[in-house]
């Protein structure tokens, strides 16, 4: 039997829906209504727990058992709090960056930086690599800032060519300078675990602005990724 609460979890989303809603997008951003931050995370948490209930009681399964009983609050604590934490800006990175004593003005490149994201059409992972890289204007950027830059934006429910871009631009915000490149190799589970189940497959995105748009400079970054 569907649990109760469904009805007021309903009843809960159609006065969220009667609120007059804006869509924000470009080419880059993540869909997002207007109203999404109105709930906490608590508040969130308990809903998608509740909903998540219900699917797994829809599929048969029983809630009773002791390794099912926490299974939607799991479920959902990991969705606001971990992989889908990315759509809240309060988590983006504040970027730490230093003066360049050493002028130093050649690329640098940060290879092989872990990608874990999840597919938007199927809510299934993406996983992969990111290669980066940037020529500083006057300032560096604190190394680990990259890879938290690259999980940001992975943290929320994606498609591989947007997620490129949002690295891409988030590391032009932050480093102040048009001379990024961004390339992401990522396996989608939404082919390998369902329809096709193809898993020897990736797919590879590539974003280039300034510098990184001669060819020059483009080929010395795929030399050092080893691409």
């Amino acid at each position: 039997m569907i649990n109760n609460n469904t009805i007021s979890i309903l009843n809960i989303e159609q006065a969220i829906s009667d609120i007059e809603m804006e869509h924000h997008s470009s080419s880059f951003d993540t869909p997002m209504r207007a109203d999404a931050f109105v709930l906490d995370d608590d508040r969130k948490i308990n809903l998608i727990a509740q909903h998540f209930s219900s699917i797994m009681e829809i599929l048969g399964m029983d809630l009773e058992d002791d390794s099912l009983k926490d299974t939607p609050k799991r479920v959902a604590k990991m969705y606001v709090k971990e992989i889908f934490s990315g759509l809240n800006p309060e988590n983006k990175p504040v970027p730490t960056l230093f003066n360049n004593p050493f002028k130093y003005n050649q690329m640098l490149v940060e290879r092989n930086i872990s990608v874990f994201s999840n597919c938007e059409h199927h809510f299934v992972p993406i996983v992969g690599k990111a290669h980066v890289a940037y020529i500083s204007n006057g300032k560096v950027i604190g190394l680990s800032k990259l890879n938290r830059i690259v999980q940001f934006c992975s943290q929320r429910p994606q498609v591989q060519e947007r997620l490129t871009m949002q690295i891409a631009n988030m590391l032009k915000e932050a480093l102040g300078t048009e001379d990024v490149a961004v390339i992401v190799d990522a396996h989608h589970h939404c082919v390998s675990s369902r329809g096709i189940r193809d898993s020897g497959s990736t797919t590879l995105t590539a974003a280039y602005s300034g510098k990184f748009s001669e060819t020059e400079t483009r080929n010395e970054f795929l030399k050092y990724i080893g691409s």
